[in-house]
Formats: C-alpha cells, structure tokens, sequence
C-alpha cells in the first residue's frame, strides 16, 4: 500500500459515494480531528488524540478512517510564514511518509498557517476558558483547515460543473 499525495483538486476521483473527509492537524503532543459530513460540505470536530509512538497514532487514525468509511485525509502543512517549509513541516511530511505504507486512502495537504490562531481567537471571543480552549483548540483547528479544503474542493467542482454545462458556448 502507498498513500498518494494529492492537490485537493485532484481528489475527485477519489471520492465515491457518501465517503468521507478526515482532517488532522498533526502537533507534537496531539492530532486534532475532524470530520467532513457524507456530503462533504461541512466540517465538524471530532477528537483529539494523544500522541504516542508513531504505531499507535497510526493504528488509531486507520482504525478511524475504517469505521467512518474515509476517502481521504486532509493534513495541515505548518508552513513558515514565508511559505517556505521549516522543521515541524518536514515532520509532518515524515508522518506521511510513514502513513503512507500502512493505506491507500490518498492524503492531501493543506496550508495550515495561522488556524490555530484563528480558532483561539474565535475561542477567546466566545469567552471560553483557558482550560476548555485547551481541550478543543485541536480538533477545533482540524476542523477549521478540512473546512477550507472542502470550501476549496466544493468551489473546485462547482467550476467544474459549470464548465460541462456550458456545452461549449
């Protein structure tokens, strides 16, 4: 098995039937998780997991993406601010790597700058506790960067559509 790494629009073909999203956002500590609907319109937080040694995180993602019947994975990418790719983007492109042996499910990799700080933000607004904003700012960021590949990936298709509808004119 080798995951191919794909530009989301490229991901079409993959997608079949009412197959789901999965979104991570892959930190040193946890992987955030969120979930598209089978429609792949809307992204919703799911988990957190606690990371251990590189068999389990994997172990549990693939056990996910069977019991929720995953299409594909959508990772944030941490690039530098530059867009130029640093330390913690060459991890993540490592855990892919590995990933990669264990399933075909393809993986796309999504910009990821600044989600964090923007669902912090959102918390901080919302006058969430530091506490609370500790147990959810993962998932809640997994959730933030599978909804912009899906909003990306649905814009994608929409053009699409339009462009078959068109019938040349």
């Amino acid at each position: 098995m080798t995951t191919p790494t794909i530009r989301i629009e490229d991901l079409a073909p993959y997608l079949i039937g009412e197959a789901r999203i999965l979104g991570l956002d892959l930190g040193t500590k946890t992987i955030g998780l969120a979930l598209s609907d089978v429609g792949r319109r809307i992204a919703s937080p799911m988990e957190t997991i606690r990371r251990t040694r590189f068999a389990a995180d994997a172990d549990a993602l693939l056990d996910i993406a069977d019991e929720f019947g995953i299409a594909a994975m959508v990772i944030g990418l941490p690039l530098n601010m530059d867009g130029s790719e640093g330390p913690r983007a060459q991890s993540t492109r490592a855990f892919v790597r590995n990933l990669a042996q264990l399933t075909d499910v393809p993986v796309v990799f999504w910009d990821e700058r600044l989600s964090t700080v923007a669902v912090t933000r959102t918390l901080l607004a919302a006058d969430t506790s530091r506490a609370r904003r500790g147990e959810v700012v993962d998932k809640m960021a997994a959730a933030f960067l599978l909804q912009g590949a899906l909003d990306r990936l649905n814009g994608f298709l929409a053009e699409q559509d339009g462009e078959a509808d068109d019938g040349g004119a």
